[in-house]
């Protein structure tokens, strides 16, 4: 309630085939928004639930011995769906956390050898806690990089507060499943519409400049890598597809570049704050940049 920006840039994020992250502090609506995105795409999903003592198996499947014709039979792993949920991804181990990596990449998982596709599409949504917290493995930069946004929800506005009060919601324990509101054909059709976005050679132009000064700027110490300069530009294509338009204009780029490239970025060892800021003071520089 009260999250509607965010709940646009989760849907422009699977739109655009990305994987998606969201960070902020328990009990903030994170796992809660994970299920209602499940649940109106209307695509097979399964959630796992990290922990420090889970194995790269129980997420990619393992072999089990037959005895009646001495042979091994794959037992494929909850990974082997269209939407998982990872849910707090960063209390498991780096060793477990790395299982995703291909699957996230690649749209497939190699165990024991053998290459198996994963379903079509293949989302991931994951949900972690503040690194600051007890029990949290922060996630390595490349796997980081898998995923095409990070959004933060935030403390809910008073009004959207006060409403919730007056509903008389409880704890999750008592989750409404949402009804399915689109079909595989109309994400498939959207998913088309992207690609025939047209961008200008002034708007590339303006996209250069901002990806030139992530690397130049003394505030970082790396900027966007090519990977993230083609994210911002699939997001922003997608954020002009939400909007009704066949163009991008430079609003696009703005509107989708705080979830794509703030956990992209590394702040430099003289600057005090984080990936968030800096594209905040990106943003206060925007006339600098366009120019």
């Amino acid at each position: 309630m009260g999250k509607e920006p965010q709940i646009r840039l989760a849907l422009c994020c699977l739109f655009a085939r990305g994987h998606l992250l969201i960070e902020d502090l328990p009990g903030m609506g994170k796992t809660t928004l994970s299920h209602a995105l499940a649940d109106v795409l209307g695509l097979s999903w399964k959630r796992v639930q990290f922990t420090s003592d889970l194995l790269p198996a129980d997420i990619l499947g393992v072999s089990v011995y037959n005895r009646n014709d001495a042979s091994f039979s794959f037992h494929p792993g909850p990974i082997f769906t269209q939407l998982l949920l990872a849910d707090e991804i960063n209390r498991t181990t780096p060793r477990t956390q790395s299982a995703l990596l291909e699957a996230m990449g690649e749209s497939q998982v190699t165990v024991e050898g053998e290459t198996r596709p994963l379903p079509e599409p293949f989302f991931v949504i994951a949900t972690q806690n503040p690194i600051h917290q007890s029990g949290t493995y922060p996630l390595p930069e490349s796997q980081l990089d898998r995923f095409l946004m990070r959004l933060e929800l935030g403390y809910p506005h008073p009004h959207a507060e006060r409403e919730m009060f007056e509903r008389g919601q409880s704890s999750s324990n008592d989750r409404v499943v949402l009804e399915q509101r689109i079909s595989y054909e109309q994400l498939q059709q959207i998913r088309d519409l992207v690609g025939k976005v047209h961008a200008s050679a002034n708007l590339l132009d303006y996209l250069q400049r901002l990806v030139a000064y992530t690397r130049t700027a003394s505030e970082f110490a790396v900027g966007l890598s090519p990977r993230g300069a083609l994210a911002l530009l699939e997001s922003a294509r997608t954020w002009a597809v939400m909007q009704n338009r066949g163009h991008l204009v430079p609003e696009d780029l703005q509107m989708v570049l705080p979830a794509v490239a703030a956990h992209r970025l590394v702040p430099s060892g003289d600057y005090a704050g984080d990936g968030t800021a800096l594209v905040e003071l990106m943003r206060r520089n925007v006339d600098v940049i366009r120019a």
